[in-house]
């Protein structure tokens, strides 16, 4: 059976290059498609027998809703079975005769009766490997070596910082940073607080450590198929708080009093969520009540509201834009009940059949959290409009969410609106994404090498 569809030249190449490394790693931008490069490359390394059977790990919504869907568009000689629900779900995957097995990250530790035939592993989306002494790493670390082919996908190795290389690449082939992460931090690092174990990076880190990595690393530059793509316009819009009073209390005292409570933060680091809570305006009164079990106490949390400008400012878009089809992104629990409140009609990603109904274009409000939309998600034929309510702090989170529109197969220009309020943490969330950015597109830079 022929494939379909064809890979455009970048991809190509990208493919070629994952044949031709038994350790590898793809980094290339949302929506570059390393899903079709990769799931070309492992039908040629099945069909000319260098790999018996394939594992993937990924997200879990990625599990479900996007290898089995783009398999059959670009591997359609080869089997894929998802391990992924009840455990009988997953011991049947892994025991049929699917020449690939997609699970989730968080079923490492139970993968049924080891890891069987497999020699080669995929890790869509690298940077959940990113901790070396998470419990995901740790349990991975124990099988790894029965894996001769590895591949990782990543959008960017250095989202949060430098530190995160080391993982990722360790779990690809140690060879590239050393087994220890000590020892790669001596090496690119100067300690600077032993107390809270906090490091920053010598000078030219970032050029020696994407020197090392280079020649297993595949970069798609931007250039290679930007020009394929709709334009991304991103749009701020500011707006002010009715009330600016309980803001500016709470940052000052940590406490504020609203509608007859007292509400506290216990710490600089509490104080900054609250703060983020109040640029959209609320906050949450986190309280803990006593348990009828002595000695134990039940948390709760309620929302108490203060100003409404984001909601306004979000009502303005919608009409303004004739009520178009949009993906609005919550960052809180509240901000998705009030959403549900203004909008009954809305639906969120969790909801029945909810991906293919807003392909469809079936749905008018599609209601997201960049956590669950993320990694590889097609949601780029709904719609051409997005909102964010509250930015997330992760430039990896910011990143995929962003790409869920703007991917290959969108043929609209993307319009995505962030919401920020006039003085508060909001600028200083949204610049410090525009930081780490920079330090992803030096990496990137140094990854591509000196220019011939």
């Amino acid at each position: 059976m022929g494939n379909e569809l064809r890979l455009r030249p970048y991809q190509d190449t990208a493919a070629d290059f994952l044949y031709a490394h038994d350790r590898a790693m793809i980094l290339a931008p949302v929506g570059a498609g390393k899903t079709a490069i990769t799931l070309t490359a492992m039908q040629a390394m099945l069909a000319d027998g260098h790999v018996k059977r394939w594992l993937v790990l990924a997200p879990k919504r990625v599990c479900t809703d996007v290898w089995p869907v783009e398999a059959p568009k670009w591997a359609p000689d080869m089997k894929v079975a998802v391990a992924v629900g009840t455990p009988k779900q997953r011991v049947d995957a892994f025991a049929g005769d699917a020449q690939v097995v997609v699970t989730n990250y968080d079923n490492i530790e139970r993968i049924p009766g080891g890891i069987g035939p497999f020699d080669g592993i995929v890790f869509d989306e690298l940077t959940r490997l990113k901790n070396p002494a998470g419990k995901r790493f740790k349990a991975l670390e124990k099988i790894i070596g029965w894996f001769k082919y590895r591949w990782g996908l990543t959008g960017s190795f250095t989202s949060n910082g430098l530190e995160d290389v080391f993982g990722q690449c360790k779990m690809v082939d140690q060879a590239l940073l050393g087994r220890s992460k000590g020892a790669f931090l001596q090496k690119y690092f100067v300690c600077i607080n032993r107390e809270y174990g906090e490091w920053a990076p010598r000078k030219d880190a970032l050029a020696a450590v994407m020197d090392a990595i280079r020649p297993a690393t595949f970069v798609l530059e931007p250039g290679e198929y930007q020009d394929k793509l709709p334009p991304l316009n991103v749009v701020e819009m500011r707006c002010n708080m009715t009330d600016r009073l309980p803001y500016e209390q709470m940052k000052k005292d940590f406490l504020v009093q609203l509608d007859g409570q007292q509400i506290t933060a216990l710490s600089a680091a509490a104080v900054t969520s609250k703060l983020q809570q109040m640029s959209s305006g609320f906050v949450y009164n986190s309280q803990s009540l006593a348990h009828e079990i002595a000695g134990k106490f039940t948390p709760i949390q309620e929302a108490v509201w203060f100003s409404y400008h984001k909601f306004d400012l979000l009502h303005d878009i919608l009409e303004g834009n004739q009520r178009d089809n949009t993906i609005v992104v919550y960052n809180y629990k509240e901000e998705l009940a009030e959403l549900r409140r203004r909008y009954p009609h809305a639906v969120t990603i969790d909801d029945p059949d909810a991906i293919a109904r807003w392909n469809a274009g079936k749905v008018e409000l599609l209601l997201i959290h960049p956590k669950s939309a993320g990694h590889g998600l097609n949601l780029q034929y709904g719609g051409n409009k997005m909102v964010l309510m509250s930015i997330p702090w992760s430039l990896e989170l910011y990143e995929q969410v962003v790409g869920r529109l703007h991917r290959g197969g969108q043929t609209a220009p993307v319009w995505v609106y962030v919401l920020l309020c006039n003085k508060t943490i909001d600028e200083r969330i949204w610049a410090g994404l525009y930081d780490k950015r920079a330090i992803s597109d030096m990496a990137l830079d140094e990854l591509k090498g000196p220019k011939e």
